[in-house]
């Protein structure tokens, strides 16, 4: 699909640590540890992290590399790979198949490329800047280039947002609460899942209330490229402000109304 090395890595990577989380995912033998700051992490985040490490390091030495469980690796090409082998271990661990594996890429300091594999389920999206988002599923093989929804308001669409604590732990329960009226429906079919809905057209929203880089690196250049917004809860376009907002761009002054102020 891209002529871009890395990208075509990025694309073949991200599928092989969606396998290794699907083994485990469907063995369920696996044992869950905590972090420091009390989320879960298994075998499986570590075992498909190090898989995506290793093939960029024998194809890419000179890149640098930052992931969630191994934390950065210099390099000194101007690009760099944010991973996140497990995006939604807490849907893992409880075996709802949203999980997903998360590959991003950076140039000089942007994000220009993104993988999100959703492996329970059978389907990816991938984008490269100026060169379109591109999604396929088990139902059609066939690979599509991704485009956002039409609705023009909240009201018409799909609002969706992860769990309810980093809503809690910001004060923001009546801001999730206002969303939530102007809403058709919502759900909770959060993480990455969340953007590769709003990047394919079946939501309009996607929010978190609190995201780390390895998160966002590769949903930020997704939506964009799917025509679609992602920025921070100040409509900053950056994957840096430690929050997430996704939209297809006709809803954000809307979201941002409510989560601005």
């Amino acid at each position: 699909m891209f002529d871009d090395p890395r990208m075509s890595l990025a694309v073949e990577i991200a599928r092989e640590a969606g396998q290794i989380a699907l083994e485990y995912f469907r063995s369920g033998s696996y044992q869950i540890d905590r972090k420091p700051d009390l989320s879960p992490v298994t075998a499986a985040d570590r075992r498909a992290e190090e898989m995506l490490r290793q093939r960029i390091e024998e194809k890419f030495s000179d890149d640098a590399i930052l992931g969630e469980e191994y934390g950065q690796s210099p390099g000194n090409s101007g690009y760099r790979w944010i991973l996140d082998p497990i995006d939604g271990t807490k849907s893992f661990i409880s075996g709802v198949p949203l999980f997903g594996t998360l590959v991003g890429l950076q140039k000089d300091g942007e994000n220009i490329g993104g993988v999100i594999e959703i492996p329970a389920l059978d389907q990816r999206i991938y984008a490269l800047r100026d060169q379109g988002a591109w999604y396929q599923s088990s139902s059609e093989r066939e690979v599509v280039q991704a485009g956002v929804s039409q609705c023009e308001q909240l009201s018409e669409g799909l609002v969706l947002t992860s769990e309810f604590e980093g809503w809690t732990e910001r004060g923001g329960e009546n801001l999730l609460w206002q969303l939530e009226k102007k809403a058709w429906f919502t759900r909770t079919w959060g993480d990455c899942y969340g953007y590769l809905m709003v990047a394919t057209g079946r939501a309009v929203l996607m929010v978190d209330p609190a995201m780390n880089l390895w998160d966002a690196a590769a949903v930020q250049p997704i939506l964009e490229e799917a025509g679609g917004t992602f920025t921070d809860w100040q409509g900053n376009a950056t994957a840096d402000g430690g929050e997430g907002i996704g939209t297809n761009g006709k809803v954000l002054d809307e979201v941002l109304e409510v989560l601005r102020p």
